[in-house]
């Protein structure tokens, strides 16, 4: 049995004013480094996934590592959180972070957030049971809750920023080019 040591990093807390702080100084910084050179905004993300037990992958994203694995009824060992929950939680993490940093520029404050990620998914593509339906989701829901003294006009002006904004939520709404390889080891 292979097992995989994970750790997962407390959150600090942080002061609204920390937090108005550093999102204004990552801001300015981010603005002077495209300014200087526009392809200093080129990124490139990369994680490594490594199978084991029945389904599950260990995944190492730079320091950080997790599992992924599915439920019992999908022939896991329900180690770790499914594949596709974590793509729901990476679009809920994104939208927090637009949230605050767009919140910042825009000067439009609130106290705390809540995203809620929800989606369909038709299991029948994947095994093989009806070809005429999507592999992935069919549709996602996201339900944002914000709590401050702003008025619901200032949060809407808000909500469209981050929907123009947001990468994961990009991801969600338009075609990627993927390119995919097979090698053997």
């Amino acid at each position: 049995m292979t097992t995989t040591a994970i750790t997962q990093s407390a959150v600090p807390d942080i002061t609204g004013d920390d937090r108005a702080a550093r999102l204004t100084e990552a801001g300015s910084a981010w603005a002077e480094r495209i300014e200087a050179d526009r392809s200093n905004a080129h990124l490139t993300y990369r994680v490594d996934g490594a199978g084991a037990g029945s389904v599950a992958t260990t995944v190492r994203a730079g320091k950080h590592s997790f599992i992924v694995d599915e439920p019992a009824a999908l022939a896991g060992d329900d180690a770790g959180t499914s594949p596709v929950e974590y793509a729901l939680g990476a679009l809920a993490g994104c939208q927090v972070v637009v949230y605050r940093l767009y919140a910042q520029q825009l000067g439009i404050p609130f106290d705390d957030i809540v995203v809620r990620a929800e989606a369909d998914l038709d299991a029948a593509r994947l095994f093989g049971a009806d070809e005429s339906v999507r592999a992935g989701f069919s549709e996602v829901r996201l339900a944002i809750e914000l709590s401050g003294p702003e008025s619901d006009e200032r949060y809407d002006e808000l909500r469209e920023a981050v929907d123009a904004h947001c990468p994961v939520l990009d991801i969600f709404q338009n075609p990627t080019p993927v390119t995919t390889t097979v090698t053997r080891a």
